[in-house]
């Protein structure tokens, strides 16, 4: 896969060499500590809150903020050039029972998304598949059990230029007969060809991973938001 694109994503002239230049000036003395604590790409769908019909796929680069909090920047792409197009935090069920029962509903739980396959670590291709899983596996294992609020702040799917209108509230699935035609296996199938992976393979690999018990008040998008 190529690392780099030269397509313009965005309304706006390309960038100039002038602004090339100073970026990479800026680059080699400036501190960037805040992302390079960066330490996994997940890559997943998710739906839209006041419109669980559209579904678009997100690109997750996270980090921890601590043992209970994780923050990731949303990308339309794994490659550039690769437009922000939201974030999304997750906290541990401790968090969340902490919460008042209106911000729980805005939450969504990840154990379709890890059980299904749907949910994957993209692999470096000098990674070995075998040494990768066991990784990607023990990941699953920690997400399996977070709950996520994520906002959308560029409506790629729509074919925006520019990030228009207010943040979206989106959610996660929760079953394969949530997403939208051409349905769950052509979509994520679709993904699994750009990457190299097999959702298929993943969720054979995953059944020992424990399901923990959802909050009654998470995923409310599905609960006809009650």
């Amino acid at each position: 896969m190529s690392t780099e694109q030269t397509t313009n994503k965005a309304a706006g002239a390309p960038e100039s060499l002038k602004n090339k230049t100073l970026e990479t000036g800026a680059a080699a003395v400036q501190n960037f500590a805040p992302v390079q604590r960066i330490c996994a790409h997940l890559n997943a769908f998710h739906a839209y809150v006041d419109e669980p019909g559209r579904c678009v796929e997100a690109n997750h680069y996270c980090s921890h903020l601590n043992d209970e909090v994780r923050q990731c920047i949303l990308y339309d792409s794994p490659t550039l050039p690769a437009r922000i197009i939201g974030i999304e935090y997750m906290i541990t069920p401790r968090l969340f029972s902490t919460l008042d029962v209106e911000e729980q509903k805005l939450w969504h739980s990840h154990v379709f998304e890890v059980k299904s396959g749907m949910l994957i670590m993209p692999k470096p291709a000098t990674v070995p598949d075998a040494v990768w899983e066991i990784a990607e596996n023990k990941e699953m294992e920690e997400v399996v059990q977070l709950y996520g609020k994520v906002y959308h702040l560029w409506q790629v799917d729509r074919g925006d230029v520019l990030p228009l209108g207010e943040p979206k509230l989106m959610t996660s699935y929760t079953n394969a007969k949530q997403m939208p035609e051409p349905g769950f296996e052509k979509l994520v199938g679709e993904r699994d060809a750009k990457f190299g992976s097999d959702w298929r393979r993943k969720k054979e690999a995953r059944q020992h991973i424990e399901e923990p018990s959802i909050h009654k008040n998470a995923d409310a998008t599905w609960k006809g938001n009650e």
